[in-house]
């Protein structure tokens, strides 16, 4: 039996902007449960919850001083187990995010930690002596700016942070820890959910033996916070020890039935694909996995070709999840603008391109309402990376300002109280109640692309085959057993023309149009053709 997750649709809750309902200005896990039939409407499987633990939130939430208990911002475990249910009503799978690689500085372990070096936790984050000049123990960068080490006093030495420094890296090579891991990830696996998303999957061992890192290969274009792409990040990050610990959490959610686990592979460019590959091989190691291969600015047919095909190469029996926004990025549409002939028309071809891909596809909130970036001003922000080094990065404010629900209401329904983003114009004229007044609104259009990729078994479930046409031109055959569609887009603002040897038929929405054998695109152009026989596209 084909598993839930192999053709799903995850839609992706950030809680603090989902829906505050008790009035602090911060979403909770009542407002989710009472919005969760607006995600099951549009026809997604599973939700996603960002993180909900207890944390002093110095990283909104990704640094986690519980791994058992919900943040008292977000509401109770009573409150978690009720959001459970009514998503298992509505048919709906739940996930939460799982910060393995790290804690906060406030977590008790931490804290015991730090105290001393012979205490009974002094090995479980990764502690190193000062070079003999007082120096870090290696040249190792984090991802918010600095070294990755910070010096402590009370035991004189550094410790490690791939991020804050107010979130410390967990040791892995110390069988307690992971011991300690595991047991935290069984408490919500005996609670009912229904698996996890694994933070920085590749980041939880170091190099034992402290390994300075190389510089890298090609110079990239720094930014402020990017000294950390200056180095070949071989030593700090994607261990081969890293596979035995994924196998580890595997036997764990197979003792469960239908778990699923999806890898987020902090990692960029053709490398993210390989780790994808690698650590979902088999049947041992991550059910699926995805990066920030189609997270970034890149728009091209060589691009997303490469990226599907990659993955193809590299784990022919692995499972990919593809996805065009999330929390970390600015949203998809402001990031591709500069293809598109309007806003509205990127979120239709983004939204009908991702529900053809091969694989489990994600949606960030308010991807549904073709969400744009939010602009924001200094003192509106709440990110680290964007505090620390404005205007030269404007950080991930922009894309976790809160979910519009009602467009003429206080904060777009979103809040009572004064919203810990603010909710402007731009986004609230995107409100759900506005849309779904609209038969031919993004919203609307989305449901009819799901609905459409689960009602055909070439999308669910087809092999991908690519056609060779020039730029900007995009397109594959997915074929399974019952039936072959080939999928075709335009990556550009003009009109193209496509040539077909063979009968087809425009099925599903599309913008194009089809007149005997010549298929045209408009700008931002979409199709989707079945046909019975062999059907080859030329310009």
């Amino acid at each position: 039996m084909r598993e839930w997750w192999r053709d799903a649709v995850i839609y992706q809750v950030y809680p603090r902007s989902f829906q505050d309902d008790n009035g602090d200005g911060v979403g909770d896990l009542k407002g989710i449960t009472r919005r969760l039939p607006h995600i099951a409407q549009l026809g997604a499987d599973c939700i996603w919850l960002s993180p909900i633990f207890t944390s002093p939130q110095k990283d909104m939430g990704y640094d986690v001083s519980d791994y058992t208990g919900i943040d008292p911002l977000f509401g109770t475990l009573d409150d978690f187990d009720a959001l459970i249910a009514r998503a298992h009503e509505l048919g709906l799978k739940v996930i939460t995010d799982q910060v393995l690689s790290h804690t906060s500085d406030q977590h008790p372990w931490f804290k015991e930690s730090r105290v001393s070096r012979d205490n009974p936790k002094s090995d479980w984050y990764v502690w190193a002596d000062p070079l003999p000049d007082g120096s870090p123990p290696t040249n190792w960068h984090s991802h918010f700016g600095g070294p990755a080490w910070e010096f402590d006093p009370g035991r004189g030495q550094y410790y490690l942070h791939n991020f804050l420094a107010a979130q410390p890296d967990l040791n892995f090579h110390n069988p307690d820890v992971v011991d300690a891991i595991i047991d935290t990830c069984k408490f919500w696996l005996d609670r009912g959910l229904d698996g996890f998303r694994l933070d920085t999957v590749n980041y939880y061992f170091h190099d034992q033996d402290l390994r300075s890192n190389p510089p890298a290969q090609t110079r990239p274009q720094v930014m402020a916070t990017d000294l950390y792409g200056m180095q070949q990040n071989i030593y700090n990050k994607t261990r081969p020890e890293n596979l035995g610990f994924l196998e580890r959490l595997r036997k764990l959610t197979d003792q469960y039935g239908e778990i699923m686990m999806v890898g987020e592979v902090g990692e960029m460019g053709r490398r993210s694909i390989e780790i994808m590959g690698e650590y979902t091989a088999g049947s041992s190691r991550l059910h699926m996995a995805y990066s920030f291969a189609m997270l970034g600015p890149d728009f091209s047919v060589d691009h997303f070709r490469s990226c599907i095909e990659g993955f193809q190469a590299g784990a022919p029996d692995g499972h990919p999840k593809w996805s065009f926004s999330n929390h970390d990025v600015p949203r998809h549409v402001s990031r591709w603008s500069e293809y598109a002939v309007s806003d509205e028309a990127m979120a239709r071809f983004a939204c009908a391109m991702l529900m053809s891909f091969e694989g489990t596809v994600g949606i960030y909130q308010g991807e549904e309402l073709g969400q744009t970036e939010t602009e924001l001003v200094y003192e509106e922000l709440t990110d680290p990376p964007a505090l620390r080094f404005w205007p030269a990065v404007k950080g991930r404010d922009g894309c976790r300002t809160p979910m519009v629900w009602e467009h003429d209401a206080p904060n777009a329904g979103f809040s009572d109280g004064t919203p810990w983003l603010p909710v402007k114009a731009p986004q609230a004229a995107r409100s759900v109640d506005l849309q779904e007044a609209d038969s031919d609104s993004i919203l609307h259009f989305y449901r009819e692309a799901i609905a459409f990729r689960k009602s055909q078994s070439a999308l669910r479930e087809g092999a991908t085959t690519f056609v060779t046409l020039p730029e900007p031109l995009l397109a594959f055959h997915r074929q399974s057993d019952a039936q072959t569609i080939t999928c075709v887009f335009n990556l550009s603002k003009d009109t193209h023309e496509i040539k077909l040897s063979g009968d087809a038929t425009l099925i599903g929405p599309h913008l194009a149009n089809l007149d005997g054998s010549k298929l045209t695109l408009p700008g931002n152009g979409f199709a989707y053709l079945t046909h019975d026989g062999a059907l080859t596209l030329s310009v």
